[in-house]
C-alpha cells in the first residue's frame, strides 16, 4: 500500500468496555503475534518491534512497539474504499491496541494516517513538540521521536543488519551513506570500529545523529558527520573504508539539490561510486525498501554480490510467519 504524510491524530478517548467484531479480531492478532515473538523478545532482549503490519488486509496499519509506547502508522486506503469505512477502522484498530496494552489514555499512542506522498511532503514537520526519548537496541541507547515526524528515528526493520554491522566493525572504518540519525554508525563505533564518517543531506538528521553519538558517550572527532548529496561527496572523496551501509532512499526530490534521485534508476552509479572507496577485502552492505527492485546484472559481473536479504530479516518483520 501506498505511504504518505501524516496528517491526523484521532480524537483521544477511554477504552472501550466491549470491542467491536472487527476490533476483536485485530486484538486477537496481536496477541497472537506477541506470543509468537515472545521467546525471540526475552532472548535477544528486543524491546522495539513491530507487532501487526496489514496482518488483516481490511485493517491496514503498520503497529510498533517502542518500550512502553505503542506507534501506529496507517497506510492508505485504495480510493475505492469509502472515507467513513476507513475511519471506523482506524477506530476499531485504536480500541484494539487499548485493550491488549491496557492503554488507559489514548493520548498515549503515536497515531500517524498517510496519504499519497506529493513532492516534498514526506519530509515536512507534523508537530512542534520536540519530544524525543530514549530506547534501547543493545548495546545502543536510541533516540526516537514518535510524533514529529513521518518516521520515529530508528527503522526497526533495520535491526538485523544494524547488529551484523557492530559485529563486523571491530577496527574497521566505517562509512554510513545516507546516514539518517545515524543509529548503525553508533553501533559500528560501540563495536569498536577504528572510526566512522556519516553522510546525509538534512541538518536535522545529522544533529539527532550528535546527539545519539553524545547519549552513547562517543566522540564526534572520531565520528564525523557530513552534510552533502551523498552522490556529489561520493565523485569528492579519496579516503578508503573497510565496512559501508549504503541505504539509499527508494526516491528522494529533495529542496537541497536539484537532482532527483530513483534508486532503481541510480543504483549502478551509486554502487560503483560506493564501491570505489571500500577497501580491498573491505564489505559494502547495500540496502533499499523498493518491493521490486532488481540489481542490475553488471553490478554482479563487476562486484561479488551475495543477497542477504533473509538472513537480515527479524522474525517482527516475517509476516507469513503470523498467518
Amino acid at each position: 500500500p501506498s505511504m504518505a504524510a501524516p496528517t491526523i491524530n484521532a480524537a483521544f478517548k477511554a477504552a472501550p468496555a466491549a470491542l467491536s467484531e472487527g476490533a476483536q479480531g485485530v486484538a486477537n492478532r496481536i496477541r497472537k503475534n506477541l506470543r509468537h515473538l515472545k521467546s525471540w523478545r526475552q532472548r535477544e532482549e528486543v524491546t522495539c518491534y513491530r507487532v501487526y503490519d496489514a496482518d488483516i488486509p481490511e485493517y491496514a496499519v503498520a503497529i510498533d512497539v517502542y518500550e512502553e509506547r505503542i506507534h501506529i502508522a496507517e497506510y492508505a486506503a485504495p480510493q475505492d474504499i469509502p472515507e467513513e469505512k476507513t475511519a471506523r477502522r482506524l477506530e476499531e484498530v485504536l480500541d484494539a491496541v487499548q485493550v491488549v496494552f491496557k492503554i488507559a489514555d489514548r493520548q498515549e499512542i503515536a497515531l500517524k494516517q498517510r496519504r499519497r506522498q506529493r513532492g516534498t511532503e514526506q519530509y515536512q514537520r507534523l508537530k512542534q513538540e520536540q519530544t524525543k526519548r530514549v530506547v534501547h537496541e543493545s548495546p545502543v541507547k536510541a533516540l526516537v521521536n514518535l510524533h514529529d515526524y513521518l518516521d520515529t528515528g530508528l527503522f526497526l526493520d533495520h535491526r538485523p543488519l544494524r547488529g551484523r554491522i557492530q559485529a563486523e566493525a571491530q577496527g574497521k572504518r566505517f562509512l554510513n551513506l545516507f546516514c539518517y540519525t545515524g543509529v548503525a554508525s553508533v553501533q559500528a563505533g560501540l563495536g569498536g570500529a577504528r572510526f566512522s564518517t556519516s553522510v546525509d543531506l538534512s541538518n536535522t538528521y545529522l544533529d539527532w545523529f550528535r546527539e545519539n553519538l553524545a547519549s552513547n558517550g562517543l566522540a564526534e572527532a572520531k565520528h564525523r558527520a557530513i552534510r552533502s548529496d551523498v552522490m556529489t561527496w561520493l565523485a569528492q572523496e579519496t579516503s578508503e573504508y573497510d565496512l559501508i551501509l549504503l541505504d539509499p532512499p527508494t526516491f528522494s526530490n529533495s529542496k537541497s539539490t536539484l537532482n532527483h534521485f530513483d534508486v532503481q534508476r541510480d543504483h549502478v552509479e551509486l554502487i560503483v561510486r560506493s564501491m570505489a572507496r571500500l577497501a580491498t577485502d573491505g564489505v559494502l552492505y547495500f540496502s533499499n525498501n523498493q518491493r521490486r527492485f532488481t540489481l542490475d546484472p553488471q553490478i554482479s559481473e563487476q562486484f561479488a554480490v551475495e543477497d542477504i536479504t533473509r538472513a537480515t530479516i527479524g522474525p517482527d518483520f516475517v509476516r507469513s510467519s503470523h498467518s
